[in-house]
């Protein structure tokens, strides 16, 4: 906020309480009006009522309006080309060059715009494993992304913590500083600008705070494979054996509702480390779709929109009455709910597991084709991982409409990676091939047919066919050889209809339902030619047969 008037604001007189000694002008950041260090949840709640930027719901969530962007801006996120990181980084369609005088440039422009002007800083950790945690800064423009980062990310104990926390990563979100594409050489006035040579990410002209935690997932998907971690875009949950389970999948395919089972302890919804000492998640809190949120179906991650210190981003709500309707996406379908991992009553407080029994890719297939589970061998979960097939969802990226877009995007968040996807994919194969994980392919997506005609499969056999799997169910089932993927589909699964098994006995024109499955499997083939330089013979081996 640009406080012109020099009005005291209700948390002002504790702004400074809890600031570090390593002041933001170690980063330039210099003649602020106020710097609000670390504030709690309720003192936020004060300066985001008085800032009118969101407004208080029944029971206490805030609702908070993104503006235009209403999801991720995939294209506009540039990384800066500099000796110390240029040769690991996999230049192209996800990470776009930007010169380093320009990044200069922008951030001495963003310098200026913060003159005068109220911060927020939250000092913050990443990483539950204390091996390879990370120490990092987020600066905001905006009470209520510091609330989100609070919510999001892993916070210090004490106040001695807060007084010697030194960032190892800074990222410094300002929705109202624009970019100049004509002189900043950014693809339009928003920009994602990450620079690993200053340990700095610049978010420019986005409110949407999925680009700050997404920034910080970025940034660990370049550091921990250095280091021998890898870094996975998935969800993560426990038996009460210590069987620890991953979910990989894109936004949209339930890795946040499925990872939420009530007999299973919620390791984490979003991002997670694999190291030799196990299952690690990066965050701190849930960052779920809430769209359409049943109470029956969800009631653990519905719960959590009726609490004090949930940020519900475009939600709709009544000012009257201040009730939100989840169903409404008049604004986006991409409505979100940020809160606590605490929030869930079944979350393993350490945030950390074993080393995973079982690995699920999730996907979620509009085309109706691909079966609701099946069994991966090694190579098979190698081909799927690199290819990270699903469909795009409404809302959740710039520029989607409303049917579903079939994607590929690799490792299964291919706009978070950093490296080529062989160095993700050689990592998750060790780790399995060490730690003896079953994998496994479970589509989330339409049965019946494809959008429009079919309907997606009911939450219900999803989780029956997950805890088939996970318990050792499907072990001793009879499993059919799928004739296009080669991938092994069991026959019965109990509490699941057959015909929900058989993709194909559900649709009315069975040749039109094999031209689709070979139309899909043929754009399997095509994308992975970019792969196939430097990828093992027997992964190649392991795609579909057409």
């Amino acid at each position: 906020m640009n406080n012109l008037l020099d009005i005291k604001t209700p948390a002002q007189a504790q702004a400074t309480a809890l600031k570090s000694e390593y002041g933001l002008e170690n980063i330039g950041l210099t003649n602020l009006r106020q710097v609000y260090w670390n504030l709690p949840a309720e003192a936020l709640y004060e300066e985001i009522a008085f800032r009118g930027e969101a407004r208080i719901t029944r029971q206490g969530p805030l609702v908070a309006k993104t503006g235009k962007h209403t999801g991720r801006s995939a294209n506009d996120k540039v990384i800066v080309r500099e000796p110390t990181s240029e040769e690991h980084v996999w230049w192209g369609q996800y990470n776009r060059p930007l010169a380093a005088a320009k990044f200069d440039e922008v951030y001495g422009r963003l310098q200026g715009f913060f003159q005068g002007r109220d911060v927020f800083v939250q000092d913050v950790y990443v990483g539950a494993d204390p091996e390879f945690r990370m120490p990092i800064r987020i600066v905001t423009e905006l009470a209520w992304h510091s609330l989100f980062v609070r919510n999001m990310f892993i916070l210090p104990k004490t106040n001695e913590e807060y007084r010697r926390h030194i960032p190892e990563f800074t990222v410094i979100a300002a929705p109202n500083f624009q970019g100049v594409p004509q002189v900043d050489q950014t693809a339009t006035n928003t920009f994602i600008a990450l620079n690993f040579a200053q340990n700095l990410c610049l978010i420019g002209n986005s409110a949407y705070a999925g680009e700050i935690k997404k920034s910080i997932f970025t940034v660990l998907n370049y550091l921990l494979p250095l280091q021998g971690v890898m870094p996975m875009h998935c969800s993560a949950n426990q038996g009460d054996a210590g069987d620890t389970a991953l979910f990989f999948g894109l936004s949209g395919t339930g890795k946040t509702t499925l990872s939420a089972d009530p007999t299973r302890g919620l390791i984490g919804d979003d991002e997670h480390g694999w190291s030799d000492n196990g299952v690690f998640n990066f965050e701190g809190g849930c960052y779920a779709k809430v769209i359409n949120l049943s109470p029956t179906a969800e009631p653990q991650i519905y719960a959590t929109t009726q609490r004090f210190g949930t940020i519900l981003e475009n939600v709709v709500y009544d000012p009257v009455t201040r009730l939100i309707d989840l169903d409404d996406e008049s604004i986006t379908e991409n409505t979100r709910a940020s809160y606590p991992l605490e929030y869930i009553d079944n979350a393993l407080a350490e945030k950390r597991g074993g080393h995973p029994k079982n690995v699920i890719l999730l996907t979620c297939d509009a085309s109706g084709v691909m079966p609701p589970i099946a069994r991966l061998t090694p190579a098979q979960a190698m081909y799927q991982f690199i290819s990270g097939y699903t469909s795009k969802l409404a809302g959740t990226e710039v520029g989607l409409g409303k049917e579903p877009e079939i994607t590929f995007s690799a490792c299964f968040g291919g706009p978070f990676m950093v490296h080529h996807p062989a160095v993700y994919a050689d990592l998750l194969r060790r780790k399995i091939e060490r730690y003896g994980a079953t994998c496994w392919l479970v589509n989330t997506g339409w049965v019946g047919g494809a959008y429009g005609v079919g309907k997606r499969i009911s939450i219900k056999y999803t989780r029956a066919l997950l805890n088939a799997a996970l318990s050792g169910k499907l072990d001793a089932v009879e499993y059919v050889t799928d004739p296009i993927f080669g991938f092994a589909v069991p026959k019965t699964c109990p509490d699941v209809p057959a015909e929900v098994l058989n993709p194909a006995s559900s649709w009315h024109d069975k040749n039109l339902y094999l031209q689709r499955y070979r139309a899909l499997a043929a754009r399997f083939v095509d994308n992975f030619r970019k792969f196939e330089q430097g990828t093992p013979p027997e992964v190649l081996a392991a795609g579909p047969k057409l």
